[in-house]
């Protein structure tokens, strides 16, 4: 039986590129990144399209984006931190793939995203507390959408990627 499709969802800083990575290679499957395609098709990065079109005209070309991904098969999509969000990205994810929340602290968000410039949300006077309120609303939906929970708090990425394959294991994938 060939494995299902993977979607990797999370919090920013999380390792949701960098394990998507893994996990593609040890399953030979194709990776994407949500955002990099939305910049690929836009020819603009996110902090451009937040700057002219804000939150909701990026959270519209993500869930584009997000809804043709996860049509197709035999791929491992890292989304942004935001993708469940939407109700309807969430029942695209639950429906069509496996989904894997990579948890992390607040704390190591910051320490992995506070330098990055690619990040609009985060573009404020006090960024951990913005992290902190993200993680507040966001977790209980990245809880909701999961099939797999695995923290990648402290651990390298051969770690997270074992533990993750072990839980597909599990599943039955």
């Amino acid at each position: 039986m060939r494995l299902q499709s993977l979607f990797l969802i999370g919090p920013m800083g999380a390792g949701k590129t960098t394990v998507g990575k893994q996990l593609a290679e040890l399953y030979r499957m194709e990776f994407i990144d949500s955002d990099h395609e939305i910049q690929r098709r836009t020819g603009v990065d996110i902090p451009t399209i937040f700057e002219f079109e804000g939150e909701s005209g990026f959270r519209q070309r993500e869930h584009t984006v997000i809804d043709e991904l996860t049509s197709r098969e035999g791929i491992v999509l890292a989304t942004g931190g935001g993708a469940v969000i939407r109700e309807d990205n969430r029942k695209s994810l639950s429906a069509r793939g496996v989904v894997i929340y990579l948890h992390c602290s607040v704390q190591q968000q910051f320490e992995r995203t506070h330098r990055d410039k690619n990040r609009p949300l985060l573009s404020t006077a006090d960024p951990m507390k913005k992290l902190t309120t993200l993680m507040a609303e966001r977790d209980p939906l990245y809880r909701q959408t999961a099939d797999i929970l695995v923290s990648t708090e402290g651990r390298n990425t051969q770690s997270v990627v074992h533990d993750i394959r072990k839980q597909i294991e599990k599943l039955g994938q």
